[in-house]
């Protein structure tokens, strides 16, 4: 089963849209599958950070 999936809305600096199409792209996938790989990939990284 997959996990369920909220829509939100948020405001990016333009420079900063422009470089994570650029790099979802390059990683052949969609805008928002690439902003949700990296904030759990951040998320993680900041849970191993309050564990040490």
């Amino acid at each position: 089963m997959k996990p369920l999936k909220n829509k939100v809305s948020i405001t990016l600096d333009s420079d900063i849209i422009e470089q994570l199409k650029l790099l979802a792209e390059q990683d052949d996938r969609s805008f928002s599958q690439y902003i949700n790989m990296i904030l759990k990939e951040y998320l993680t990284q900041a849970d191993k950070k309050k564990e040490a």
